[in-house]
């Protein structure tokens, strides 16, 4: 079926549709994997949004229940340049298109998406629409009033507390603002005893657990829309050691006295470079962030830094037991270089 997608700015691609078929709203952005197009799919970071992938053949290798990192599809749609309907390898269950068509997300392929990345590094990520045949203006416009992000790190939460891996002795408290399951089996992995709590959880019902750590997930959205998590924050640090990762290390940093802003088109896909400003080694890293945190106090250092555009990927408090960073360590998707970050933070615990 025949699909356009119209950005705010007016500009207009006509492809095909293909997975779920209706019309959707959001934020669009793109991202550079090659692979990892799965992870990128079930990613709650990409909550509200319309990802393209750069990578011009998308789902060469199939769909497979095992490298899920959530539940459901979290994005709003997705948009290839080409969709392979022949996917060829051992542990392929089943075609993208399939698998968008079970979830209820929209596809759209045979757009350039060369061009379209093109308009995005220049103008900036923006709202955008794809719609059956061709909409007129006002249809659009209709529907990109309809865009509200506010409430994407609830919608992404766990809805109730939980707890992993129960025998273990190290207790790590961990705040949900829409985690992937590459963090959790991370920390399992490391002999942790997950305790997992909703996005908008109190600092007394974490402290009643005994925690030896707190650790902030990623997740979507802005980070001043966060449930009251900065406040939470707040009153844990001093108490137990905190660390945190994306979302986690925004909502850090505005608890220290940081603040955040909206990058032009945000860092997205598993191949963005980072200098460990403590060691001076560069780390290629996977990322999904539109914020970033900016003007630090002076009890806080950064750490890590981008090595494209200098913007900070990493902090630590000066004299308290609280560090985060910007960049995803499980490698879900993307390269396995930082994987020691985990074992850096749980050294707090000791």
């Amino acid at each position: 079926m025949n699909a356009q997608l119209i950005l705010e700015n007016g500009k207009r691609f006509t492809g095909k549709m293909f997975g779920c078929v209706k019309n959707v709203v959001g934020e669009v952005v793109f991202t550079t994997g090659m692979t990892g197009y799965q992870e990128t799919l079930t990613d709650p970071s990409f909550a509200g949004q319309i990802v393209t992938m750069t990578f011009p053949l998308i789902g060469n290798y199939g769909i497979n229940f095992e490298d899920m990192e959530a539940e459901r599809v979290n994005l709003t749609a997705f948009i290839v340049r080409e969709k392979c309907d022949y996917p060829s390898n051992f542990r392929n269950e089943m075609t993208l298109d399939a698998f968008l068509k079970q979830q209820g997300v929209v596809g759209l392929e045979g757009i350039d998406t060369r061009a379209l990345t093109k308009i995005l590094r220049n103008s900036g990520c923006m709202k955008g629409v794809i719609m059956q045949g061709e909409p007129t203006d006002e249809e659009v416009n209709a529907l990109l009033a309809t865009l509200d992000n506010s409430d994407v790190i609830m919608r992404t939460t766990v809805k109730e507390k939980y707890t992993l891996n129960r025998k273990a002795t190290k207790r790590v408290a961990f705040i949900d603002m829409g985690a992937k399951d590459g963090i959790l089996r991370s920390l399992e992995e490391r002999g942790c005893r997950v305790t997992v709590f909703p996005a908008d959880t109190k600092a007394e019902e974490i402290l009643s657990e005994n925690p030896d750590l707190v650790f902030l997930s990623n997740g979507p959205g802005d980070p001043l829309d966060a449930p009251g998590t900065v406040d939470t924050v707040k009153a844990l640090i001093g108490k137990v050691p905190i660390c945190g990762i994306c979302m986690g290390h925004q909502i850090i940093g505005l608890a220290l006295g940081a603040k955040t802003k909206k990058l032009k088109f945000g860092h997205h896909g598993g191949n963005q470079p980072v200098k460990d400003l403590i060691t001076g080694n560069v780390y290629i890293t996977s990322q999904n962030h539109n914020y970033i945190v900016s003007d630090l106090p002076d009890d806080v250092c950064e750490t890590f830094i981008n090595v494209n555009d200098g913007t900070c990927e990493g902090i630590a408090h000066k004299t308290l037991p609280v560090q985060s960073v910007q960049f995803h360590p499980e490698a879900c998707p993307g390269p396995l270089d930082v994987g020691f970050l985990f074992d850096r933070f749980l050294e707090e615990v000791k």
